[in-house]
């Protein structure tokens, strides 16, 4: 299967103009990137634990893991991040392989991971059909009792930034921000290049159903970054010692309040093999 067919033009065009390799070395990215650490960390029971990491990337998560003493594969279908993933993984004691793929179709044997994290497919495909495909090949690859970890964008993303920025006056963004609402479409204006490519935002409970539907139990949804980026001074804070403990502890005591979900930009779904 070629590389256009793994990956809708539009997105591959996206990620070849962006730089995924740095995004987490700079702003939000820094706090993302702990901040979810943290989250995976919780449910990686054994180690070493055999883990595939789709649509991770560069490989900056599945480098985290494979230190750790884990088993790693990493699945991804950008061009681009799998040769920046295989010259990380070659510096590694423990290296981790590197497929070139997506997440409708895994190169993997019935019942074989303990741990699989879905970075990507969730968002960037927008078709139901897709996403269900995806899961249920994640739960075919999945041991008995085995977790996955699937990362969402939620459907008021684009709004929160919107009134934040000031972005939601201007009328293109502003009907981008109605649809999503509306739908969980998302596709960015013309005017917004920069914006991500053409993704499906989730409301919560529509993120769990998909699982649920699939016949996975259920364990937890929690916010990534929670409200506390909406902090007017949240980088400037971020970098004092007991303001970032403040708001960090504000993540925590609401990481799963349902009713808050919708604050955090992005969520992860906890549902487990049964």
């Amino acid at each position: 299967m070629s590389n256009r067919q793994l990956i809708s033009r539009d997105i591959e065009i996206f990620y070849n103009k962006a730089s995924e390799e740095t995004r987490l070395d700079k702003g939000m990215g820094i706090f993302e990137f702990e901040r979810i650490k943290s989250l995976i960390e919780k449910y990686i029971f054994s180690s070493p634990s055999k883990i595939i990491d789709i649509g991770g990337g560069t490989g900056k998560y599945s480098e985290w893991l494979a230190k750790k003493g884990h088993k790693v594969h990493l699945v991804e279908p950008v061009l681009k991040h799998i040769k920046i993933a295989q010259s990380r993984s070659k510096k590694l004691k423990n290296k981790f392989s590197v497929h070139i793929g997506e997440s409708r179709k895994l190169e993997f044997a019935n019942n074989y991971a303990d741990l699989i994290i879905l970075h990507g497919p969730l968002y960037h495909l927008q078709r139901k059909e897709d996403r269900e495909s995806t899961i249920c090949e994640a739960k075919r690859v999945l041991k008995n009792g085995g977790i996955i970890l699937g990362f969402a964008i939620n459907y008021t993303a684009s709004t929160l930034v919107g009134l934040l920025s000031g972005l939601i006056h201007k009328p293109p963004f502003f009907e981008m921000c109605k649809t999503e609402l509306a739908t969980g479409m998302h596709n960015p204006p013309d005017d917004f290049p920069w914006l991500l490519a053409e993704a499906f935002y989730h409301k919560p409970e529509q993120l769990r159903d998909e699982f649920i539907n699939q016949e996975l139990a259920y364990l937890n949804t929690y916010a990534v970054e929670g409200m506390a980026w909406l902090d007017k001074d949240f980088f400037a804070n971020m970098q004092i010692c007991k303001r970032r403990e403040t708001l960090i502890e504000l993540i925590q005591v609401t990481e799963n309040d349902p009713y808050l979900l919708s604050f955090s930009p992005h969520m992860m779904i906890a549902v487990k093999k049964i």
